[in-house]
């Protein structure tokens, strides 16, 4: 018997991807339906449904999903639910789609059909209530607010039928598991308690500090990056996965570290985004999610101690998968170390501040980066990176480094 957590809300894992012969029918007859689009958030929610990600999940979000979620973070049936997982559509596309008929969902920027929905339901959304329960503003500066506007004035529910990963398994074949490949390999190790590191940067010294007292704490680390589509500026996957793979295996003991990735664009929505990457990393297997300082934040939408504060106004069973709650981290010059404010008794003219937006900013400036802010092997693989982008690009980059933590 496994002594991993349970997937959310059932005993088992609950994928919707398709195989064999299977796989094949239900492609022939996608050929003949009406052919819908997919927006890039969308694709990456499909292909989590598709490799039980969001178990027990088997569709697309109704409206009475969508409002529950939104108002209470709870389904129509009081599953635990922090974020609607929703397909949006325009109003003629709407139009042309019957309750209760199959639809083929295409990758929007690939044109690859990644899979089949029988629609139950069209609704229309108040967008504005959406972002203000999920993101806390309606301000349209912040990335999610920017997403809900631009998607479709109706959502289409149902369950679906996936076929693809889309390009991930293979671009990302390295590093990138499904929930079942994760739980696999933490059973062989031996691992019954493993905490998720949430990344959608290059680690620098207070995220090695992070993922070393959760060592301390448990069986090993998940350090579980999104591959999925960030804002300007941000770092690529590829260039993460690099510096975080150089910083393993430099840094850290053998055996004691997993690096892997998964398919979802960030939605930036802080508190509630802290609650969902809980509750898929359970899914993925592992027992705790490390909450450090502004969690999945953006800008200054919220404190940084708010993803801390919402596990305590969710009910106690909602979740197995538990946070591992950290303090603010950086190197303490007096110290001579990594600290926390709860270990350190130092003044704040002696602390080093540490964050992905400050290394960011000094990087695509050509600004010195001290050892104390950034392993030296990371450096170098990052710096090569901002050196490669032309000068538009690093424009970009300065113009939008700031926004996100």
């Amino acid at each position: 018997m496994s002594k991993l957590v349970n997937p959310h809300g059932s005993k088992d894992l609950k994928p919707l991807l398709l195989e064999g012969d299977a796989l094949v029918a239900e492609k022939t007859r996608a050929e003949s339906l009406p052919k819908i689009k997919l927006s890039s958030r969308e694709t990456g929610d499909l292909i989590m449904l598709g490799i039980g990600g969001f178990t027990p999940l088997e569709g697309f979000m109704s409206k009475a999903d969508w409002q529950g979620v939104c108002d209470e973070m709870k389904m129509a049936n009081g599953l635990f639910w922090p974020i609607p997982i929703t397909k949006s559509v325009s109003v003629a596309d709407a139009e042309s789609i019957a309750e209760g008929s199959d639809i083929a969902l295409v990758d929007g920027e690939t044109g690859e059909v990644m899979g089949t929905m029988t629609v139950t339901e069209k609704y229309g959304i108040d967008k504005a209530h959406e972002c203000t329960t999920v993101f806390k503003t309606t301000e349209e500066d912040h990335p999610g607010v920017q997403m809900v506007m631009a998607q479709g004035e109706i959502n289409l529910a149902g369950p679906v039928k996936v076929f693809s990963q889309g390009e991930f398994p293979e671009k990302y074949k390295d590093v990138y598991m499904t929930p079942a490949e994760t739980r696999a390999l933490f059973e062989s190790k031996g691992w019954s308690t493993i905490a998720a590191f949430q990344t959608r940067n290059p680690m620098h010294r207070s995220h090695e500090y992070l993922a070393k007292i959760a060592i301390e704490i448990c069986d090993g680390v998940m350090v579980h990056s999104l591959l999925g589509k960030l804002k300007a500026g941000d770092i690529p996957a590829e260039v993460r996965q690099d510096a975080i793979g150089t910083l393993i295996e430099k840094y850290f003991v053998d055996n004691t570290v997993v690096q892997s990735g998964y398919p979802l664009d960030m939605r930036y929505a802080g508190p509630r985004e802290a609650l969902l990457h809980a509750l898929f990393r359970q899914n993925y297997g592992c027992s705790h999610l490390i909450v450090g300082r502004d969690h999945a934040g953006v800008g200054d939408y919220y404190g940084p101690f708010d993803a801390h504060h919402i596990f305590d106004e969710i009910e106690k069973d909602a979740l197995e998968t538990l946070p591992l709650r950290i303090d603010w981290t950086f190197w303490c010059n007096e110290c001579s170390s990594m600290a926390s404010m709860k270990t350190c008794p130092h003044e704040a003219k002696d602390r080093v501040l540490v964050s992905g937006t400050k290394l960011r900013k000094a990087l695509s400036e050509g600004e010195e980066v001290q050892d104390n802010f950034s392993r030296p092997e990371v450096l170098d693989i990052l710096r090569a990176y901002y050196a490669s982008l032309k000068d538009d690009e690093k424009v970009e980059v300065k113009l939008t480094g700031h926004s996100a933590k």
